[in-house]
């Protein structure tokens, strides 16, 4: 569970030398259970009554657990029940995409308690986009206000992340960034860990938690934007390659003499289904359809998105073109990996059965029928918010791994108090 490789240039207030282990296995227990005794712990986790006492006392000071009262007696003394303190603290959650920055807070459930967004060029623009970003969090945590500490801050960024080099973003997908993401100094000046993974590895990982494929432990996300990424959840973890580059289903040529890719290549999935290839294909078939609701207004992905929901001709072929496209993409990653699920997130996964459909009868007719059988595709219903959110789990997960990286509710409030600008 333990993901070291994505945390990285930020201030972690633990103390090293306290033991961990068994504290870290409680407290996941107890954020599994929500209410749980001391005894069903003992039971559940295979400890004696003795040891669950010290860790839980251990645990106490911290505010992440709380005793809420007595439960029934089963023929001894009535239990105290134990209760996680879901709002004991909050995470913050980034969302970089190639032309937006997005920033949420959440409690230590996933629930969102502020969600902010702006438009920005971000490829072409680091600087600005930096900025964007200390602005959306300072403004998400001022209205959730200090009395709750900040655990942690996920990033989730539209380049691969090799786990070694975090830090380090691809001069190819982001040739203005030089290679650097450049926001260390927000983790320093709130005195917290700053974790950064790829934004389809994230939006996979709050499918997994807390979407379409929770409880699902092998199924792929695909997330449909600027760019097309995808994440893969293996055995119930994020599966990210030797070095980080898994997912990239965007670059696979689904027609090799077809449109050049800022990549390098042609035909990448990206060049028929992301969203400048939709705007652009709308356009050229705009003649063609004099009659469309399209027809003199600015193109973008929202409008061709809402006027096929309205049943708009032209913007519905362009939906089924993509999602055939889609579709072979999709019939390729079911006979390589054979997932038991497919969740499909991003712009496009507004249109619902308008995207599956066609996805499904290309699926069908390129796959093994047993495979098509065997997996559910879906659109996300987690919404815009759901890559910060996965950025914000992946900061939850860590610490429910290593509950050391909770800091002491009144350190830390300490801390966030004093901070100052970078």
């Amino acid at each position: 569970m333990h993901d070291d490789g994505l945390q990285w240039k930020g201030v972690r207030r633990v103390d090293p030398d306290r033991p961990r282990p068994l504290a870290d296995a409680v407290l996941r227990l107890i954020w599994q259970e929500k209410r749980v005794s001391r005894a069903e712990i003992a039971q559940q986790a295979g400890l004696s009554r003795s040891t669950v006492s010290d860790v839980v006392g251990e645990l106490l000071p911290t505010g992440l657990v709380a005793e809420v009262g007595v439960g029934e007696s089963r023929g001894g003394r009535r239990p105290i029940i134990l209760e996680f303190q879901d709002d004991a603290a909050v995470i913050l959650g980034v969302d970089m995409g190639a032309t937006h920055v997005g920033a949420v807070v959440t409690d230590l459930r996933g629930r969102v308690l502020d969600w902010r967004s702006k438009e920005h060029p971000v490829r072409s623009d680091p600087e600005g986009t930096r900025a964007l970003v200390v602005e959306l969090g300072d403004a998400c945590l001022a209205a959730v206000g200090e009395a709750r500490p900040l655990v942690g801050i996920g990033v989730a960024v539209p380049s691969p992340v090799d786990p070694s080099r975090p830090d380090r973003l691809s001069e190819v997908v982001l040739p203005a960034w030089r290679g650097e993401l450049g926001l260390e100094s927000l983790g320093e000046k709130l005195g917290v860990p700053l974790m950064v993974d790829n934004d389809a590895n994230l939006g996979a990982l709050a499918e997994h938690w807390w979407g379409a494929g929770r409880g699902v432990d092998d199924f792929a996300y695909i997330k449909v934007g600027t760019g097309v990424g995808s994440g893969y959840v293996i055995g119930g973890e994020i599966y990210r390659g030797a070095t980080g580059v898994a997912g990239e289903i965007g670059h696979l040529a689904i027609a090799p003499q077809g449109k050049p890719c800022v990549c390098g290549l042609r035909g990448c999935l990206v060049t028929l289904v992301g969203a400048e290839a939709l705007v652009q294909r709308t356009g050229e078939l705009l003649a063609s359809y004099p009659d469309s609701d399209l027809a003199g207004r600015a193109l973008t992905i929202d409008a061709i998105e809402n006027a096929a929901l309205a049943g708009d001709a032209l913007a519905r072929r362009v939906a089924t073109e993509a999602a055939e496209n889609l579709g072979i993409a999709v019939a390729g990653l079911l006979n390589l990996m054979n997932p038991s699920m497919v969740v499909l997130g991003g712009g496009l996964a507004g249109l619902g059965e308008l995207l599956l459909e066609p996805v499904r009868e290309t699926v069908g007719q390129r796959t093994l029928v047993s495979l098509v059988s065997a997996a559910e595709l879906r659109t996300s219903c987690l919404g815009p918010q759901s890559v910060a959110v996965g950025a914000a789990t992946m900061v939850l997960k860590e610490a429910l791994a290593d509950c050391r990286l909770f800091a002491p509710i009144g350190d830390q409030a300490g801390a966030r108090t004093d901070a100052t600008p970078p």
